[in-house]
């Protein structure tokens, strides 16, 4: 499985998924959460819960990552250009986390297809947002600088508190 992982991307047997998001008040959609979906070609659908454990414990989740950052641009470029301003999301890895030029790689994604970075947010699990590391902070401040909208994902799975929240740039939680 997991050398069929390898060659998942560069196969095109990975698509991206859309949860809506929608305003509580309002009731409109406003953003859209990319889910990284693979679709194998003799096993069918294989769960995230088994190809993304496996994809961060061989070293495949960063390639996975950058692809689905590019895709996801791609698709609310397309979404733009038939009238749909909404937010695209996407679940930011903590190997992800701690990458130099993760920022870096997003800015120059959404500049290739015309995305503002307050339309693009990353989702990043109160695990990895609760990671006192040096560089996750500075991730954090980049992330902050860069105009992205932060959102801290599956937050009550852990032990962190409101109080720890105030420390990080988030403008979501999602409990």
């Amino acid at each position: 499985l997991v050398q069929d992982l390898r060659q998942a991307v560069a196969q095109g047997q990975l698509e991206l998924y859309f949860q809506p998001k929608i305003d509580a008040r309002s009731l409109q959609v406003t953003a859209a959460e990319s889910l990284v979906r693979w679709h194998h070609p003799t096993r069918g659908f294989v769960s995230p819960g088994v190809f993304i454990p496996l994809a961060e414990q061989y070293g495949l989740i960063g390639p996975i990552g950058s692809w689905v950052i590019e895709e996801a641009c791609r698709k609310a470029a397309r979404w733009r250009e038939h009238g749909l301003r909404m937010r695209v999301a996407v679940n930011i890895s903590g190997y992800q986390m701690r990458e130099d030029d993760l920022v870096e790689h997003i800015e120059a994604a959404l500049q290739r297809h015309g995305i503002q970075p307050d339309r693009f947010t990353c989702e990043i699990t109160e695990s990895v947002a609760m990671e006192d590391t040096k560089v996750t902070q500075q991730t954090f401040e980049k992330m902050r600088n860069a105009g992205f909208h932060v959102s801290i994902d599956d937050f009550g799975t852990g032990y962190s508190s409101l109080a720890a929240l105030r420390k990080l740039p988030a403008a979501e939680l999602k409990i």
